[in-house]
């Protein structure tokens, strides 16, 4: 991270004001990002999804909710939800 002294880079009314809470010291300005939602950065939302398309799929091609407990491995609440999920 490199260093920039705020005179050289911001309006002298905006280093005034943050004058007023903080003086000679060193703070962090973040940049702006935009919140990710669960499981975008890690994948985990496009594998649940990618799971349960594949789990409503299977149930339309006619498996019984207690073959897509075995072959998924949840159980009949958590499966009965994802597909009947419209």
């Amino acid at each position: 991270m490199k260093y920039k002294n705020a005179s050289h880079v911001l309006p002298d009314e905006l280093l005034k004001e943050i004058q007023k809470y903080v003086t000679g010291e060193v703070i962090y300005i973040p940049k702006p990002e935009e919140k990710k939602k669960w499981g975008e950065g890690s994948g985990a939302r496009q594998f649940y999804q990618e799971r349960n398309q594949k789990i409503q799929s299977d149930f339309q091609k006619g498996m019984t909710i207690d073959e897509l407990m075995k072959k998924y491995n949840l159980s009949a609440g958590s499966i009965k939800r994802i597909a009947y999920r419209k």
